[in-house]
């Protein structure tokens, strides 16, 4: 049974209704490869060891390019950082209630790898430049083919690859402030059930589709003393708009469409604190406009459809700590907490997460003046995400995530 209740629907043709019908469906698909609405920032640099923690006002190394680029006036020459790691979900529905017959789906999560590339370079006195590429990509979720929620989602694949250049002015001794451009690829693909009623019959249908998106950020860094620092950073929101064909089987159909998922954009400040020569403390609040997606549009030759999503903006905060036990050696401990885009009445099986939870503990190694290298490791709990729509109902008995992340540092 298919429910488009009181959504706003153009039709240019007899066709749509069939068409509508598959859009429908796999637009609920979409946001699952965004990490559900949440940014992740499990990219293997040096802050992912504070679960992110005062990662805008460390800048000790090249990834300050991403985390904050207004950092890079405390760089020196140039420095070039490469990560890598790996990330494992476990996403295991507890089926409560639902009038489609199958089961709870399995175990849906996967193996996705993580990885970056960071650059820093300072150009005299008063400019530096930073750029910074990475990306996150694999299987996000594969529940089984029969489940009872196939008609939301079967599977979701996504590659993301983000291009950051950035120029950062040291203004005096304490304060500085950057400017800086994104340009971010997506591909999509994604498959789901389709069920009887106006289509010829059960089937299934597929989506693939891949586009750019801009975007501009801003930052400032004010070193108040030596051992503490401030910062801060502004991202714009983004869309991208997936555009690519459907093909729907049994029916043979094939149609282009356009699907506009917004990015919110985003604000979070940072401090660092250097306590003595041993303990540093480090801390972050953030907001993410995520009521921006209180609806989306979707878009084929044969009509349009405009979505209600009703999702909310989110908060953040996370705190950690450093401790050097000798000159060469850094170890990090700390955690996060993200509070919830969407409600249980809202929310799908393809973005299971709520509240997100994150504890991480790192090590860094300075081999030399010139080369540290380091390792982080994080568990993610995407809380119990309660699901309560009229026809499908449960929770996740198991929804986490584990990242492993290792980087090495050079200095030129």
């Amino acid at each position: 049974m298919i429910n488009i209740g009181t959504r706003e629907v153009k039709t240019r043709n007899s066709s749509f209704l069939l068409i509508f019908t598959v859009i429908l469906l796999l637009f609920l698909a979409t946001k699952a490869s965004l990490a559900g609405g949440l940014f992740l920032n499990e990219f293997g640099t040096p802050s992912m060891g504070t679960a992110g923690a005062g990662a805008q006002a460390w800048a000790d190394d090249a990834s300050t390019s991403f985390h904050n680029p207004a950092g890079l006036t405390r760089i020196d020459g140039r420095e070039f950082m490469s990560t890598g790691g790996i990330l494992n979900s476990r996403v295991k529905f507890d089926l409560a209630a639902s009038p489609v017959s199958g089961g709870s789906g399995g175990d849906a999560g996967g193996w996705a790898p993580i990885g970056g590339l960071f650059y820093a370079h300072r150009l005299d006195e008063r400019f530096a430049f930073g750029f910074n590429m990475f990306s996150i990509s694999g299987a996000v979720l594969d529940y089984d083919n029969d489940w009872a929620g196939r008609f939301f989602v079967q599977d979701t694949t996504l590659l993301t690859l983000t291009f950051n250049p950035s120029l950062a002015y040291k203004m005096n001794d304490k304060f500085s402030v950057a400017a800086g451009f994104g340009a971010i690829y997506g591909s999509l693909d994604m498959d789901l059930a389709l069920p009887g009623g106006p289509l010829p019959g059960p089937g299934t249908a597929t989506l693939d589709g891949d586009d750019w998106a801009y975007g501009y950020s801003f930052s400032f860094l004010y070193e108040l003393s030596e051992k503490t620092r401030l910062g801060a950073i502004y991202w714009s929101e983004v869309e991208l708009e997936f555009s690519g064909d459907f093909e729907v089987d049994p029916a043979g159909t094939s149609i282009g469409s356009d699907t506009t998922v917004p990015l919110a954009q985003w604000i979070k400040t940072g401090i660092y604190h250097e306590l003595n020569d041993k303990w540093a403390l480090l801390g972050t609040v953030g907001w993410e406009d995520w009521s921006t997606m209180d609806s989306l549009l979707i878009s084929t030759e044969s009509g349009s459809a405009s979505l209600p999503r009703n999702w909310h903006d989110t908060w953040h905060y996370a705190g950690g700590i450093h401790y050097r036990p000798a000159d060469k050696w850094l170890l990090q401990a700390g955690i996060a907490y993200d509070t919830s885009p969407v409600d249980s009445d809202d929310r799908t099986p393809d973005m299971p997460i709520d509240r997100q939870v994150r504890y991480a503990v790192g090590v860094q190694y300075e081999k030399s003046e010139t080369f540290k290298m380091g390792a982080a490791l994080e568990y993610i709990d995407l809380g119990s995400a309660k699901i309560n729509r009229p026809l499908f109902k449960g929770d996740y008995e198991d929804n986490q995530i584990f990242v492993l992340g290792v980087y090495a540092n050079w200095k030129f």
